[in-house]
């Protein structure tokens, strides 16, 4: 349930609801809006008796329920879209943001080189895979902390956010000492001991969508983490799998406006793992920022064709540059930055 206070509602009045809220064995999450304060009550709904006194304290204006089973995520519990902040970064407003590097870390000077040419070609955050989910046990695993090392160097000489990915809650505490956004990856989504680790750390959280997720358990997963006590949550559409097997996945570019809907989280998307062929990445790119997501996730490596891993869905430079000139125009018409 909602509890809406009064738009005059004082602070102490506030802190009374959210006592109260407590003291029935609930969790409180307070959303701030510009001119009301909402407080989200979840938890074990058979405490829900011992609250329902609340439509009568002081200051607050009604209760409503949340029907959905995902609550902090809901447009209901919070009617603003919601901004995430990394840095002096902020996703999910005005400004659109590409994440854009390469699938893998696998040297300083191939990760320093990509890092240079995102960052010309308008990218604010870099990504990197120091950690990598691979389907065979043969596959390249990543540099692990050795890669989260070399996105360090990168940032401090570039300027640009990082995102990586964890895959391990054994892994959390090093990722997040490098990293400016933390990503959960799709083979993870469901991961519901990582998403309740990840809850606690104090970075934002890119989410990925499960390879056959519905909408409903992406935001179900999404609230795993919120409900922990981290709000700062992007939501990113990476394909799902389909009948079809000329495209890697299926974009389902339909979720960016159903979950502009039914939520308030930003939302990304990554064509590169949604499509899995390279000239098909700035079409879906153009039509995802038509389509109103927040930014954008693309692999870029400076040699796509001896790339360690996705090579063949990644963009070299160029391609990539010449692709975000086209984004440009779109963006404009969305009324968006770039």
């Amino acid at each position: 349930m909602v509890v809406v206070m009064l738009k005059e509602a004082r602070e102490e009045e506030i802190d009374a609801v959210i006592k109260r809220v407590k003291d029935a064995g609930l969790q409180a999450h307070v959303s701030r809006g510009i001119e009301q304060t909402l407080i989200g009550v979840i938890g074990d709904k058979r405490n829900y008796p011992e609250v329902l006194g609340l439509e009568v304290m002081p200051g607050v204006e009604k209760i409503v329920p949340i029907l959905q089973p995902f609550k902090l995520a809901s447009r209901t519990f919070k009617q603003e879209d919601s901004l995430v902040k990394t840095g002096n970064l902020v996703i999910g407003g005005d400004t659109l943001h590409v994440m854009a590097g390469p699938c893998a870390v696998e040297s300083r000077e191939q990760l320093l080189e990509t890092a240079w040419k995102v960052k010309e070609a308008g990218a604010t955050i870099l990504r990197g895979g120091a950690f990598k989910p691979r389907t065979s046990p043969y596959s390249f695993q990543g540099l692990e902390e050795k890669g989260l090392k070399l996105l360090a160097e990168a940032r401090e000489a570039t300027g640009l956010k990082i995102i990586t990915e964890v895959m391990d809650t054994r892994a959390v505490e090093v990722v997040k000492e490098y990293a400016d956004i933390i990503q959960i990856g799709a083979r993870n989504m469901q991961n519901f001991v990582l998403l309740k680790e990840v809850s606690s750390v104090d970075k934002p959280v890119l989410l990925k969508r499960g390879l056959s997720a519905t909408i409903e358990e992406w935001l179900m997963a999404a609230e795993y983490i919120m409900a922990g006590g981290n709000d700062d949550v992007i939501m990113c559409e990476r394909g799902i799998r389909s009948f079809e097997t000329y495209t890697r996945n299926t974009l389902d570019l339909c979720a960016i406006p159903v979950i502009k809907h039914l939520s308030h989280l930003p939302v990304i998307v990554d064509p590169s793992h949604g499509i899995g062929k390279w000239r098909f990445v700035p079409s879906m790119a153009r039509a995802a920022i038509a389509a109103g997501a927040d930014g954008l996730l693309i692999e870029v490596h400076t040699n796509p064709e001896t790339a360690w891993c996705d090579g063949p869905q990644s963009l070299n430079p160029v391609k990539f540059a010449a692709m975000m000139a086209d984004l440009r125009n779109i963006a404009k018409v969305m009324g968006k930055n770039l």
